[in-house]
């Protein structure tokens, strides 16, 4: 889905600050949430990384940007214990003594005939990234769709996380590294420089000319 999670590519964020020696959790409650996900997943019916990852996508916009990673975790996993009837939004309110924001609702409908899986791309060809613009969950980056890259790598078949997080059903694709020139991406003159994005078959169609195609 189109959403405030979806920043890669964006201006006016900032550069990405990198801790030195950053430890594992910067404080006790930053492990208790990463067990609490862990705990409802084995307790709700169909858990997928998909279904999480979209109920991290659905926050509210303000509360996302103004929370840590763990809180979006916690987030989450409230999120998805209260749709699937494991609590209720009351019962999380009184135990934390006053409002405890959940993402917002799901806006897509659950996948019942999913699509084939399939594997149509090989290392040299040129492809298109799909322009479209899910309300579901995707891991398809917004800011790489309608352009042109080349496949250097593939990496084998994987769960679409499109349908897992939809549907009771798995459905294996071929997953590729796409090579993209970053001119292509911002149109910004920058020669030689190159962002390489991992995206499933299914966000992909052919544009053309193939690096493996014999030239004469």
């Amino acid at each position: 889905m189109d959403g405030i999670h979806d920043l890669g590519g964006h201006q006016g964020f900032g550069a990405v600050v990198v801790e030195q020696n950053e430890p594992p959790f910067h404080a006790p409650w930053e492990a208790l949430a990463r067990s609490l996900m862990y705990l409802v997943m084995t307790k709700v019916p169909n858990p997928s990384s998909g279904a999480f990852r979209h109920a991290i996508e659905r926050m509210d916009p303000a509360h996302y940007l103004n929370s840590s990673y763990y809180e979006h975790w916690l987030t989450a996993a409230a999120t998805m214990a209260v749709e699937r009837g494991l609590v209720t939004h009351e019962e999380l309110e009184e135990r934390a003594g006053g409002p405890y924001p959940l993402s917002l609702p799901v806006r897509t409908e659950q996948i019942t005939d999913p699509p084939p899986g399939r594997s149509r791309f090989a290392v040299g060809d040129r492809v298109r990234v799909r322009q479209w613009h899910p309300t579901g969950h995707t891991r398809c980056p917004n800011y790489i769709r309608g352009h042109v890259g080349v496949i250097t790598r593939a990496d084998g078949e994987f769960s679409i996380p499109d349908v897992e997080a939809h549907s009771t059903q798995r459905v294996n694709e071929a997953t590729y590294s796409v090579r993209f020139e970053a001119d292509e991406l911002w149109n910004d003159g920058q020669p030689g420089v190159t962002v390489n994005v991992d995206l499933w078959d299914s966000y992909l169609e052919p544009a053309g000319w193939s690096e493996a195609t014999p030239t004469t």
